[in-house]
Order: structure tokens, then sequence, then C-alpha cells
């Protein structure tokens, strides 16, 4: 049956980095969950099509979340005064434990995925633990909610607790099996599995073999960490010295791009060796600025990234990330460009808002296909965003407004409507 509508309002979108396109009091067209792209008025062949008058509230594409962990939720905002590894030991791997007692795990979940909901993202990448039950009812969570999601059972079987450490490669490895075919006999139509390595640190050769065998026999994406901060990276020289670099020990076991879609959460200390394998396997990076800042990684060189052409969006990284928040993702980026090119390269200048915007739009979304933009072809994700609670003094251009509404963190409680593939969720 054919169905769609028209959304009414200000449309905002950047259909290119360099281009925050504006419509004021245009439209945007939904056939069928697919976008036919936003015009100043409703074409002709369009005109059967209901539409929303949103006023003048801005609507926007959804954003997508390329890299969180949903376990962490539930301590996010503390022990941010820790680096990583010691944040890892003393923070992120206790909470994760508790993961094994499914009502707990069903009461956290169930809070991260509301949380998510409310939210502008529509499209998310997550970690779940080494528990597969735990983390099938939270992909369960996340089918309800109905926002489109990866989900990875997490594997170690070294450098981790006892709790968290599986007994060996074949038994992680046949966890690993067992959730992606209850996955499958479960018939999700927004969420899926996607292979799921914490790091190099956690998962010995055995098991990442495993893995690589697993994601070509099932055809699955692939998630991970990349050169997030230097006492890791050291570690990682030392326990696999026979790679060439950090990504190299993903990727000879087939878990680095290539043949599969590939995401790689902060490449804060990449070389210019792993960059150009990321660019010539068109790898993901997903930068997560909140994290780096929080946990004392770094920062990311993301305009030389971009320059480059790596494929890349943006990951709040919850817990290391003290916010689910997308639009926070998007300042935050902004603001530690800003530092990278005072303190670290005068010649990479600083990402500007439409380039923020796209990160977190268009180009995390190219990650799921064709979404993150109003452009004709692309998955209807779209949020409608009432600003009017944040007083004016004097006229603002659409832009502005917009601009502001991400600094100011409106997301919290200005959005008034939410669709993903052309559903109403909000």
């Amino acid at each position: 049956m054919n169905t769609g509508f028209v959304l009414k309002g200000n449309i905002c979108h950047t259909p290119a980095p360099d281009d925050l396109e504006v419509l004021e009091r245009g439209v945007v067209v939904c056939e069928n969950g697919v976008c036919r792209g936003a015009f100043d008025a409703v074409p002709e062949r369009y005109a059967h099509l209901e539409v929303i008058d949103c006023g003048d509230r801005l609507i926007l594409p959804g954003l997508a979340d390329l890299h969180t962990h949903a376990p962490q939720y539930a301590f996010c905002g503390t022990g941010m005064d820790y680096e990583l590894m010691d944040w890892l030991l003393q923070i992120a791997f206790p909470e994760e434990t508790r993961y094994a007692d499914a009502a707990y795990a069903e009461k956290a979940y169930g809070i991260f995925a509301q949380k998510l909901k409310e939210g502008a993202t529509t499209r998310a990448v997550i970690f779940g633990t080494m528990h597969a039950d735990a983390t099938l009812t939270l992909m369960d969570l996340m089918e309800r909610s109905g926002l489109v999601s990866l989900v990875g059972k997490v594997n170690m079987d070294r450098n981790a607790p006892p709790e968290l450490t599986e007994p060996g490669a074949e038994q992680a490895a046949a966890d690993t099996r067992r959730f992606i075919e209850a996955c499958r006999k479960r018939g999700y139509q927004r969420t899926g599995p996607i292979v799921t390595p914490r790091f190099v640190p956690s998962c010995t050769d055995a098991l990442m073999e495993k893995l690589g065998a697993i994601r070509r026999e099932y055809d699955l994406p692939v998630q991970s960490h990349l050169s997030e901060n230097p006492d890791e990276v050291a570690f990682v020289r030392e326990i696999a010295p026979e790679a060439a670099f950090y990504g190299d020990a993903y990727d000879r076991f087939g878990l680095f791009g290539r043949d599969s879609r590939t995401v790689m959460a902060h490449c804060v200390y990449s070389t210019p060796e792993e960059v150009q394998r990321m660019l010539d396997n068109g790898v993901w990076v997903a930068h997560c600025p909140s994290s780096n800042m929080n946990i004392a990684s770094g920062i990311a060189p993301v305009r030389r990234y971009m320059e480059k052409g790596l494929r890349m969006g943006l990951g709040t990284d919850v817990s290391g990330g003290s916010s689910l928040s997308m639009f926070r993702a998007v300042t935050d980026c902004i603001q530690v460009s800003k530092m990278y090119w005072r303190y670290v390269d005068r010649d990479a200048r600083p990402l500007t808002f439409p380039e923020a915007l796209y990160l977190a739009t268009k180009g995390g979304g190219s990650f799921f296909g064709s979404a993150g933009s109003f452009e004709d072809g692309f998955a209807f994700d779209a949020v409608v965003l009432d600003d009017s609670a944040e007083p004016r003094a004097r006229a603002l251009t659409v832009a502005e407004r917009l601009e502001r509404a991400f600094y100011r963190e409106l997301d919290r409680n200005g959005i008034t409507m939410k669709f993903v593939r052309g559903e109403r969720i909000i």
C-alpha cells in the first residue's frame, strides 16, 4: 500500500559537510518510509499526501550514534577521574559483571533504551556485555523502542576480571554463535547483531580468528576500539608484536573492513599506516570527543581524517562519555577540534557547525546505508524540535536557531516528534 506524509516547517540538513541547507517553511516528503526530498512547497505529485504542519519548529534528520555502551549508562557521569585502563578496571568492568543478573539487566537496559528513544538519536551501534542472554534482553528493548540499532555481545577471553573472562576462545565463539542464532529466530526488524571483540588486549588470536570466521559465515558488521589511549596502544604493541600497527591486529583476522562494514571507535593515535589501511579497507571512524576528554585519551585529528576522505561519524561512548545526547556530541566535536588547532596543529582548522552536524547525521548514517539526510532515496528519519522555550531578544535566522539548539542541548526537552523509517515513535 502506498503510504506517506509531508512534514512542513523549517527544514535543515547537510547534504555535504560544508553545506547546511535550510528551507524556511519548507516541506520534506516521506513515501513508504523513504524520503523523497526537501522542497519549498509540496510538489504536485505529492499533493495527495497528508501534511503535518509543524509551524515554526525545526525539522532535521535523525542522528546516528556510532559508538555507545548500554551497560555503562547505569553509572553515567561518575568515575570521570580515571584514565582509560584504570577506568575499565575500577569502574566499567565491575558494573558489567552485574549483567549476569537477568533482573538487573532488564531494569538497567530498560532505562537506557528509553533515554535513547527520548533523544535525537534514531540509529545506534551499541556494545552489550559478554552475557548473551542479557544482550538479547537489550535487543528486545531496542526493537520495541522503534530505533534502528546494531547490538553486540562483547567477546573477552583475556585481561579482564574472572567474571567477565570467557573460559576460552571456543566457549566465547560458541556463545557468540548462540547469540546470533537467537537473534535470527526472534526475527528483529529494526535491530541486528554485530560482531564485537571488545579490543585487542581482551581477545586472544584464537578468539579473533574464530570471530573472523563467524563474521564471514553470517555476513555481519564489526565494531571495536582502536588506538584510543597511549597506554592501550603500547600494550597492544607488547602483546601483538607481529602486527604492523594496532589496526593490523584486527585486519589479520578479517575484522577490519574490506568486505564487511566495520566501525572503530576513537582512533586518536592512529599512525599514517593505520589511517591508510582504514581508508583502503573502508573502515568507519566513530569519533567520541566527550569520552576522549573525560578519560584523558586525547584529541583525534578529525580535520585530517576528513581531508583524507575517511568514513566518519560521531559516538557518545557512554559512559566514558557523560551524555547520550548527540547534540552534545556535535558541540564537543567542534570544541575539541579548536583545541587540536590551537595546541597541536595550527594547519588543521577547527570544524564548523555544518561539518560536525554532517558527521552526526549523514556521516554516521552512512554506516546503516542511506540515512541521515533529506535527499531523495534516504531512509526517512526525522526529528522535530521546538526551540520556542529558549527566549530570544532579537530575531535569529533558522541556521542560528539550529546552532543554538545544539549548544543549548534542546534535545533534552524540545523534541516534539520523531520518525524512524517513516514511523512516528514520539
